[in-house]
């Protein structure tokens, strides 16, 4: 797991770079704000995190396997990892945070700009395109 990264993952590039091309400004890994989010804007208040697949357990998604070996071990880690993801998020809003949450595979298809729009209030901002 030590090869795993934490930051500047290539999901998390593409969300910067579609919120780049909207002008859209933001501060990585804010350690001030609960659960360090991968994108904030404290002045804005909104919050994002970019979520991967497996690590999060995106429910019915084809990333999220289960490992065949050591199951009691892996289905206690995703239990915490989702436990402790719905606290960033409750912590968040509790703060009066706008929590975005974009999972990687919204990353590999059309949806990441979709969602990005709705979360942006598509009304008042350019549509954006995403360059692969």
């Amino acid at each position: 797991m030590k090869a795993v990264r934490q930051a500047g993952t290539k999901p998390e590039v593409l969300v910067r770079r579609a919120m780049s091309a909207r002008n859209i400004r933001y501060r990585l890994n804010v350690r001030s704000l609960p659960g360090s989010p991968d994108i904030a804007n404290v002045r804005q208040h909104f919050a994002i995190f970019v979520h991967g697949c497996f690590w999060h357990r995106h429910e019915g998604c084809r990333f999220a396997t289960t490992p065949k070996t050591n199951v009691d071990f892996w289905s206690k880690k995703f239990a915490d990892n989702i436990a402790r993801d719905r606290a960033k998020i409750r912590a968040l809003e509790s703060r009066s945070f706008r929590v975005l949450v974009v999972w990687e595979c919204q990353t590999r298809d059309d949806t990441l700009e979709v969602t990005l729009n709705r979360f942006f209030d598509a009304d008042r901002l350019a549509p954006i395109s995403i360059s692969k």
